[in-house]
């Protein structure tokens, strides 16, 4: 990503700079858990991480949910069981 874009947090805690490798754990780790072989997984992974990339290439600025928003849709498309448990993780655990 050529620019720095800011992650605000939920409540009070700061700002902090959004991590595509973060990211790319947690769609990986959803993958895993809807039983993805392992190539599949980091596969979906990488081609979520370019959608939410090219959705913030012109914002300074997103919330936490705004990027689990973007990435369900964005892995909607290759793994909607995944994505359901991606979207709702905090409703299920």
């Amino acid at each position: 990503m050529g620019h720095v874009v800011d992650v605000v947090k939920h409540g009070k805690r700061p700002p902090e700079v959004f991590s595509v490798d973060k990211l790319r754990r947690s769609i990986y780790a959803a993958c895993l858990s809807e039983r993805s072989p392992d190539g599949q997984a980091a596969a979906t992974a990488q081609h979520v991480c370019d959608a939410v990339l090219k959705w913030c290439t012109n914002k300074h600025e997103i919330t936490s949910e705004d990027i689990r928003r973007q990435a369900a849709r964005a892995l909607t498309v290759y793994h909607p069981e995944a994505a359901y448990l991606y979207k709702h993780y905090r409703k299920i655990i």
